[in-house]
């Protein structure tokens, strides 16, 4: 990626302290709740520190550090939370909705109907409104917000109460925006109404990756469904590199979320000013580090995403464009310009993309290390 830039949503840099952790000998190390291994005190530790550390940077009264992925984070409080037959509701995979949590994911293995939020396509979020009426018919035993195509807050404050009086527990999957949440950023859901909030760690975060758990409530039952159900052994030098993240997100994590999302701003803004068609314009394109843009099938999104890696531009076939790597690297503003730009020169200009590369790798030249670090 040293001659690349990086526009995944989903990725991010960790930076050398971060990465000397999980380099280091803990990779080799086992530990168990039970206490069958002698010798782990000190790994024992990293969790207990680690786990307080989350909890002080996200305004949690529980979290778990152990689970492996976003993914499994999911399964964590699915299994916690619900028992077979019971319904969730979700933001369905048209509308950017992750499909781990979909009919055709976990909830199809764990028996869970799953129902999806009423969706705007007009704003690209949740219709609140509808969402309430939807709630209050269905009665979900647990309404997940939270999306792999997130632009602008969801109305978690909004429809809290219509999930509580149906004795819905609401999950929050910060997965993508968990780096602006911990920087005070885009919103705050358990402040907003939400039970738990999870999330990976890899990216808006920038940490090693892996999955989370917080929440202020239902300790007893997450923690059974962490251990022995979903998390055996859990990785004890991800969890070390983990809290070394949460060092820097405390330290210096206001800075950067504020320029993450002013960058996806500026990106936006010069994309479009280029040309290019983005959704969310009419509300300003985004307040997340996610842009999208308009295309009218996967194909078209595929044929972009292969002309763009002829660049070294990297990004999905969604299509997602993300500014929180480049963000890490010291870009701001005037760099989101130029590379809207960039963009705009090969899929709205038909340009070569071998003469394109050019000005990429001249850009990335000037960006060699990793700030907010």
């Amino acid at each position: 990626m040293e001659t690349c830039l990086n526009l995944l949503p989903s990725e991010n840099i960790s930076s050398p302290a971060v990465r000397q952790m999980l380099s280091s000998d803990l990779s080799n190390r086992y530990t168990s709740p039970e206490r069958f291994y002698m010798g782990t005190r000190y790994i024992d530790q990293i969790q207990i520190e680690t786990e307080n550390l989350a909890k002080e940077v996200f305004g949690a009264k529980y979290a778990d550090v152990r689970p492996i992925s976003g993914h499994s984070a999911d399964m964590i409080v699915l299994t916690a939370l619900a028992n077979r037959g019971d319904k969730i509701m979700v933001v369905g995979k048209a509308y950017g909705g992750y499909p781990g949590i979909s009919q055709d994911g976990y909830p199809r293995i764990y028996g869970l109907q799953v129902h999806e939020f009423p969706f705007d396509k007009r704003i690209f979020n949740i219709d609140a409104g509808q969402a309430a009426t939807a709630i209050e018919r269905e009665r979900p035993r647990i309404v997940v917000f939270g999306a792999s195509l997130i632009l602008f807050p969801h109305p978690v404050r909004a429809l809290a109460s219509a999930c509580h009086q149906v004795g819905a527990d609401i999950v929050y999957d910060g997965s993508h925006v968990l780096g602006l949440i911990a920087g005070g950023q885009f919103q705050d859901p358990l402040r907003e109404g939400a039970d738990v909030l999870i999330g990976s760690t890899h990216k808006s975060f920038f940490g090693p990756q892996g999955g989370i758990v917080l929440s202020n409530d239902h300790e007893e039952q997450l923690q059974t469904a962490v251990h022995p159900a979903i998390v055996d052994n859990a990785h004890w030098n991800r969890i070390a590199a983990l809290y070394v993240a949460l060092h820097e997100i405390k330290k210096f994590g206001k800075r950067y979320a504020e320029q993450v999302v002013s960058n996806g701003k500026a990106l936006a803004k010069a994309l479009d000013e280029h040309g290019v068609r983005l959704i969310g314009k009419d509300r300003g394109f985004t307040e997340s580090h996610q842009v999208i843009v308009d295309v009218s099938s996967q194909e078209e999104g595929m044929r972009l995403a292969r002309m763009l890696e002829e660049a070294n531009i990297i990004i999905d076939i969604g299509i997602r464009i993300g500014s929180s790597e480049e963000t890490r690297r010291g870009m701001r503003e005037p760099q989101m310009n130029e590379i809207g730009e960039l963009i705009a020169r090969v899929w709205i200009g038909n340009e070569d993309p071998k003469k394109v590369r050019k000005g990429v790798l001249r850009l990335r030249r000037d960006f060699p290390s990793i700030q907010y670090a």
